[in-house]
C-alpha cells in the first residue's frame, strides 16, 4: 500500500495505514517537537535515551518533564549508565522525588557495562512517539553553527505506537527489576517476537542474529537499489560482502562522516572505501558538520532508529529500529538524501588513492580493528590527532 503523500520543501510526511508521521532533521524542530509531546500528554509519558545530559537543553526538557507530574502526568524515565554517565548525580532527584518512575540500564560495576541500550524512545499516552538516532543534550538540538551534530528524528502518530510500547513495557520490566540479569535480557531480544507487515518493529542486541540483523542481511541480500547515511561504518566482511553485491547488480550511496566526536571510527569507515568503490559504490563524506544520522533505504523499504552500521549496532548494542516497506515514503527519503549529497564530497577512485598512503591505510586497518573489538570508550580515548588524520586532499 503506497504512501499518501504530503511533502514540504525541507520535510518527508506520509500517513500509511492510518499511521501519520514525518522526520525531524533539524535540532530546533527535534526539541520543539520533544517538548511538544510532553507538554501534549493526557495520561503518561514513557521515555528512554540512551544520553540525557544536564545542559542547558537537558534542564529544559527536565523542566517539562517536572511540570508534567506536577499536573498528574505518570512518566517513567530511563537511561543508559554509560551514555548518561555525563550528567550530574543530582540531576535526576528532583524527577524521582516529585514521583517520577526512573531506572537506569545497566550496572557500571559489571563487564555487562560494556552492552549499552543505545535507543531512544518518548510515547504519549500510547498514542504518538519520537524516536531515531538523537539524545537530549546540546549535540542533538543545536545547530550546526553550534557545533551540533546532522541528525534525524521520526515522529509517529496511529497504531504503531503501540507495537513500540509493547517492547518499552518489556524492557523497561527488565531494567526496574531487583536483578537485572543478561540471561534474561538476550532471551528477551532473542525471542522478541517480529510483526511482518508494511511496518515492523525491530530490535538489535547481543545475540546472534537479532531481527535487526536478520532483517537487513534479508533486504540487502534481495536488494538492487541501497542508500545509507551511516554516522559510524564499520560493518562485519559478511555485510560489506552483500553491499559490494548490490554494487555490482544494481546502484548504492553512502553517505558517512567526514568529521566526528570519535576520529577513529572515520578512519575505520575510509579504511573500507577502496574495496566498495572497486565494486561500484558511490561514497560521499558530509561536509557542514558532524554526522550523526542513521538512514537506509532498500529498495521500496525504509529503515529509521538508533542503530549504526558498525559492529556494535549490528551484534552488540540495544537498537530500535522502524522498517517500512512503501514505495512512495521510499521516493521521498531518497529524495531528502539527495539534498545531503549536495553538502557532500564524492570520494572517487582517485581521490581514495591520491590520500591514502601506506601509513593512512595502517591508521585505518588499526582503526577497523579497534572499533570492530573494542569498546567505543577506547577508542575515544586513542582518538588520532589532525596531523595523523590529514591528507593532501583534506
Amino acid at each position: 500500500m503506497s504512501a499518501d503523500i504530503a511533502p514540504t520543501p525541507s520535510h518527508v510526511s506520509a500517513r500509511i495505514e492510518g499511521n501519520r508521521l514525518h522526520l525531524i532533521d533539524t535540532g530546533p524542530e527535534r526539541l520543539s517537537e520533544l517538548l511538544h509531546l510532553i507538554g501534549g500528554a493526557k495520561r503518561y509519558l514513557k521515555l528512554y535515551f540512551y544520553m540525557f545530559e544536564s545542559d542547558d537543553y537537558g534542564h529544559w526538557v527536565m523542566e517539562r518533564l517536572l511540570d508534567a507530574l506536577h499536573r498528574g502526568i505518570a512518566i517513567t524515565l530511563m537511561i543508559d549508565s554509560f551514555g548518561s554517565s555525563g550528567a550530574d548525580p543530582k540531576f535526576f532527584i528532583p524527577f524521582k522525588e516529585a514521583g517520577g518512575r526512573f531506572g537506569i540500564f545497566g550496572n557500571r560495576r559489571s563487564i555487562r557495562y560494556l552492552i549499552r541500550n543505545h535507543q531512544k524512545i518518548a510515547i504519549a499516552d500510547g498514542q504518538r512517539m519520537l524516536t531515531g538516532g538523537f539524545n537530549i543534550s546540546k549535540h542533538y538540538f543545536g545547530t550546526p553553527e553550534d557545533n551540533a551534530w546532522r541528525d534525524l528524528g521520526l515522529y509517529l502518530e496511529g497504531p504503531q505506537v503501540a507495537e513500540a510500547e509493547r517492547w518499552f513495557d518489556a524492557l523497561e520490566k527488565w531494567v526496574m527489576a531487583p536483578k537485572q540479569r543478561y540471561s534474561a535480557l538476550r532471551r528477551l531480544i532473542r525471542f522478541w517476537p517480529k510483526k511482518e507487515g508494511t511496518f515492523t518493529w525491530l530490535v538489535g542486541g547481543p545475540v546472534r542474529l537479532s531481527s535487526w540483523t536478520q532483517a537487513i542481511k534479508h533486504d540487502l541480500e534481495r536488494g538492487r537499489r541501497c542508500d545509507m547515511v551511516q554516522a559510524y561504518f564499520a560493518p562485519s566482511r559478511g555485510m560489506l560482502r552483500r553491499l559490494n553485491a548490490i554494487g555490482l547488480r544494481g546502484e548504492v550511496r553512502l553517505i558517512t562522516a567526514s568529521k566526528s566526536d570519535n576520529t577513529t571510527t572515520v578512519a575505520a569507515a575510509r579504511w573500507l572505501y577502496g574495496g566498495l568503490i572497486r565494486h561500484g559504490v558511490k561514497i560521499y563524506e558530509f561536509l557542514p558538520c558532524k554526522l550523526h544520522m542513521k538512514l537506509i533505504v532498500i529498495d521500496d523499504i525504509v529503515y529509521i532508529g538508533s542503530a549504526n552500521f558498525d559492529m556494535r549496532s549490528l551484534f552488540i548494542n540495544l537498537e530500535l529500529m522502524l522498517r517500512i516497506r512503501d514505495e512512495g515514503l521510499a521516493q521521498q527519503v531518497r529524495a531528502f538524501i539527495d539534498r545531503d549529497v549536495e553538502d557532500c564530497q564524492e570520494i572517487t577512485q582517485d581521490l581514495h588513492r591520491r590520500r591514502t598512503g601506506p601509513f593512512t591505510r595502517l591508521l585505518g586497518w588499526i582503526s577497523y580493528a579497534m572499533v570492530s573489538a573494542v569498546d567505543f570508550t577506547v577508542t575515544r580515548r586513542l582518538n588520532f590527532p589532525a596531523h595523523m588524520r590529514a591528507t593532501d586532499d583534506d
